[in-house]
């Protein structure tokens, strides 16, 4: 993608990979920032403090994290600490398991001494698979696009999305938004619904920005807005990402998803989650008490950081100081309220039967 006229990927290799690049995300949409990692333990912090975020870039960062763990220590030693010191960093996002998983496979065929250098080529390969999954899932998300574009006539689409599952979420693209970008540069008159998506406002902070620097029309809205808007009928369809699909099609994504997949049922309108096939656990086949539920700093809730009049970057309190918070991250939202899952493989239904059959690999890896 874009930023100020130049291609940007989220992550990438630098300097014959002795580090690895980021954009801090911690620091947008007020300041556009390049951080260097160079140990597994500055990776582990980009997770854990969300200077990387979303499911498919989480797991592709632990790639290239454990990738620097063999650069400085290839021992078998080492990569179990690595594996269990990056898998620790963010508990929902199944990405995580499955891209650590994958390279553990890999590294421990090789004798040490070649390690670090495979450690790269096997976690350049994840993320340039990242790639080609989001360019899939746009391609068929599209179709949906185009399809609510022909029921209206041409008329503009409004889409509404939660949290970030754009480019900033994945390596390139997105997943949700990645049939938003391609239908946007087909020319589909097309508007998109930003929740802020509190806490940490990944929607107005990260989605708008990213939206803006593609040049796709767009409104934030506070997150309890979105049953309103459906109700006026400012609202076609809803396209979100997610962090954990079980393999019945229960979809664990950013807290309050659930809440605007129950405003669309109950407005008759289409609820589509976009999930790639890292992102579907097949170990797990109930979502609610089954995925593990991240639980963040209540100063998220408490605490919000911006743009002062200053001109600084600043953090202040909004709740009384004796009040208690809880910060639970995702929630979950049954596939009954799904009506479809778009993957790399097709839109298919967001139940057991249908993602066996189009994932039979991955259900035979699990038998």
């Amino acid at each position: 993608m874009r930023v100020g006229g130049r291609v940007f990927r989220t992550i990438w290799p630098d300097n014959e990979g002795a580090t690895v690049q980021i954009i801090d995300q911690a620091r947008l949409p007020h300041e556009f920032e390049i951080v260097s990692i160079t140990t597994v333990g500055e990776a582990a912090r980009a997770i854990k403090d969300m200077q990387v975020r979303g499911a498919p870039l989480i797991g592709v960062t632990a790639a290239y994290g454990l990738a620097l763990a063999m650069r400085e220590e290839p021992s078998d030693a080492n990569l179990e600490m690595a594996c269990a010191a990056l898998g620790a960093a963010r508990p929902t996002a199944v990405n995580l398991q499955w891209a650590l998983e994958a390279m553990r496979r890999h590294l421990l065929t090789l004798p040490p001494a070649e390690r670090g250098r495979a450690g790269f080529a096997h976690a350049g390969a994840i993320a340039e698979q990242d790639v080609g999954l989001c360019q899939a899932i746009g391609a068929h998300g599209l179709g949906l696009i185009r399809a609510a574009a022909a029921r209206k006539q041409d008329a503009r689409v409004n889409i509404l999305t939660h949290c970030n599952a754009g480019w900033l979420a994945t390596v390139d693209w997105g997943t949700a938004m990645a049939p938003i970008y391609k239908a946007h540069d087909e020319g589909v008159a097309l508007h998109v619904w930003v929740d802020e998506t509190r806490p940490r406002n990944q929607g107005m902070s990260l989605t708008a920005w990213e939206l803006g620097q593609h040049g796709v029309p767009h409104t934030i809205i506070v997150d309890n807005a979105g049953g309103h808007l459906m109700q006026l009928g400012m609202v076609d369809l809803v396209i979100v990402g997610t962090d954990r699909t079980t393999a019945s099609g229960d979809v664990c994504n950013k807290i309050g998803t659930y809440m605007q997949a129950l405003a669309a049922r109950d407005n008759g309108l289409p609820f589509y989650v976009a999930a790639p096939s890292p992102s579907i656990d097949f170990l797990i086949l109930e979502g609610i008490g089954s995925v593990p539920i991240e639980t963040r700093s209540e100063l998220e809730i408490t605490h919000i950081t911006g743009l002062a009049a200053s001109g600084r970057i600043e953090t202040v309190r909004l709740s009384p100081s004796g009040s208690k918070a809880v910060n639970y991250a995702f929630d979950v939202t049954p596939g009954r309220l799904v009506t479809g899952l778009i993957t790399e493989r097709g839109v298919i239904a967001p139940n057991r039967e249908a993602l066996a059959k189009a994932f039979p690999d991955r259900i035979a890896k699990v038998s």
